[in-house]
């Protein structure tokens, strides 16, 4: 039988030929040219450039009529590939999603803390709360963070690093950034690098526990106070909001600016850790929930709240607008200079204040009453020093008759005043008694205060306050040349040499701001100064809200 030419086959349908291989009209049969997409592929293996490609695991290939077809090769060839395109693009999307860092929400994670938990049925999606976060809720102290200035505690499996980490892809987003400050530790916990977390993305900056503030407080001025203060850091704030989670002042306020700036943005909630973020979310939650579904919904499973600095260790996301649009409560930035990052767990509440502030002042007049039978000869409170607990000593070295140092803080953390003389011998007696926090088993690990800056304080105005000093993470201390209980307006009380001179010691690495004075209490609306602005000034100066 004469075997069959390729001429003859043209015109047959070969079941693994390609449809869009076509044979030439003329051809030369001791040479055949396949002609692929106008491309040209010499099948002679002695002419063959390229190494032959076999999908790995294949069985060799068959001789004679067991041997492939030309057009097995080229389907095996594509599919191997594709094979390698997949897998290069993979590894690709991998390696760009890493190099981000972008925030991902755990499928299952814990609705309290956003901690990753193991993986449960899709009805139980964000609706589980971990073992430690039960604990949380009925009052332990369970830090998760570790690595933050050593304060102790609880199984501590993230460091502060990882999760600053966690936030820098914001940087990148397009987001609206609602970053919280603490008016009790407003430098403490301002986040100076924060444009390094939300690059020139916009911020709504809230300014939380206002309903903490001495009685009488003149809010317009506490509003002016801190937008002067935050136009000083030269941020990307569109404005400013004085609010209390507790009381929900300030709430609604905030609500109509997020969801007038969103414009189709993710929220994401920023701030120092412990300084009220959860709290926060929850005040919108319940503000929302009246007549927003979505919210109503959304505070069955809201954040947990606690003292303890860390509560949220991983992102919590909350669908708590109807339009659409989510909301994402993030980790704590924790400040290795707070007081907060040196005292152990069971200490954290006593830095938390939970009523209003009362200043307790010391004047020349308090130190008469307390030392009179010490027999000392003295004219002012210099020569005293002043503890606030086992955290602060401030030791008076020059100030006028008349100064006063009224301190702002929590009421469980305690003040005593005694002479400079005897303040060694009376911190080494009192530490972990009459002067806590620390206090317990901290008190033999106690490195002491450890650091001391001596402050040289101007003033040029006797009816007002030089300045505040600010502990980060406690409080501060306003200074008065003249308290103004005991000042005489037509007296002329002003020195030759206008300086007060201060020794403040504190833990190491816990950082002390000297700052204009916050206006406070009944006095303050009385001797506080409003800057004039230009016309400029007035148009890109952020407005506050309260």
């Amino acid at each position: 039988m004469i075997p069959k030419t390729l001429s003859s086959l043209t015109s047959f349908s070969h079941p693994f030929l390609h449809p869009q291989f076509k044979f030439p009209k003329s051809h030369n049969p001791g040479r055949v040219i396949i002609i692929c997409n106008n491309k040209s592929i010499n099948p002679q293996p002695q002419q063959q450039t390229q190494p032959e490609l076999s999908l790995p695991g294949s069985e060799p290939q068959g001789t004679g009529a067991a041997a492939p077809t030309r057009g097995d090769i080229y389907l095996e060839r594509q599919q191997l590939l594709r094979s390698q395109s997949l897998v290069i693009e993979k590894k690709k999307k991998k390696k760009k999603e890493k190099a981000s860092g972008s925030l991902k929400v755990a499928t299952f994670c814990c609705y309290g803390c956003g901690a990753p938990l193991q993986k449960k049925k899709h009805r139980q999606l964000r609706t589980i709360l971990c073992g430690r976060c039960r604990l949380l809720s009925h009052g332990h102290m369970v830090t998760a963070v570790g690595g933050n200035g050593g304060y102790a505690g609880g199984k501590q499996f993230v460091t502060a690093e990882e999760l600053r980490e966690k936030l820098r892809h914001l940087r990148h987003e397009k987001a609206l950034i609602v970053k919280l400050v603490d008016i009790v530790d407003f430098n403490g916990s301002f986040l100076a690098h924060v444009r390094d977390l939300a690059g020139a993305n916009p911020i709504i900056l809230v300014v939380t526990k206002v309903d903490l503030l001495p009685k009488g407080t003149d809010f317009n001025c506490v509003g002016d106070w801190v937008v002067e203060a935050t136009t000083r850091k030269k941020l990307n704030v569109l404005s400013v909001h004085l609010t209390s989670s507790k009381s929900l002042v300030g709430i609604t306020g905030v609500v109509s600016e997020i969801q007038k700036e969103k414009k189709g943005r993710d929220v994401y909630i920023l701030g120092a850790a412990n300084v009220g973020k959860s709290a926060f979310i929850n005040a919108i939650l319940k503000m929302l929930s009246d007549k927003d579904p979505v919210a109503a919904m959304a505070r069955k499973y809201k954040p947990i709240q606690s003292a303890v600095p860390g509560t949220t260790v991983g992102p919590i996301q909350i669908n708590a607008f109807l339009g659409g649009g989510k909301v994402y409560d993030t980790p704590g930035v924790h400040l290795h200079h707070r007081q907060a990052a040196v005292v152990h767990s069971q200490d954290l509440p006593a830095l938390a204040p939970r009523s209003r502030l009362r200043g307790q002042s010391f004047t020349k007049e308090v130190v008469l009453d307390q030392w009179v039978s010490e027999k000392m000869e003295f004219n002012s409170l210099t020569g005293f020093s002043i503890f606030w607990g086992g955290l602060v000593r401030i030791d008076v070295l020059k100030v006028l008759p008349e100064t006063c140092l009224t301190f702002y803080g929590p009421k469980a953390v305690k003040l005593h005043i005694v002479p400079t003389s005897k303040a060694d011998e009376f911190y080494k007696k009192e530490l972990g008694g009459l002067l806590t926090p620390p206090s317990g088993e901290q008190v033999e690990d106690w490195a002491g205060l450890e650091t001391a800056r001596q402050l040289r304080i101007t003033f040029d105005d006797t009816q007002r306050p030089a300045c505040d000093v600010a502990i980060s993470g406690l409080g501060w201390i306003t200074v008065e040349p003249v308290s103004q209980t005991l000042k005489d307006p037509d007296a002329d009380l002003m020195p030759e040499a206008p300086v007060i001179s201060l020794d403040v010691h504190v833990p190491k690495a816990v950082e002390i701001f000297v700052r204009p004075p916050l206006p406070v209490g009944k006095f303050g609306g009385e001797w506080y100064q409003y800057r004039d602005l230009t016309e400029k000034e007035e148009e890109t100066r952020p407005k506050w809200y309260f």
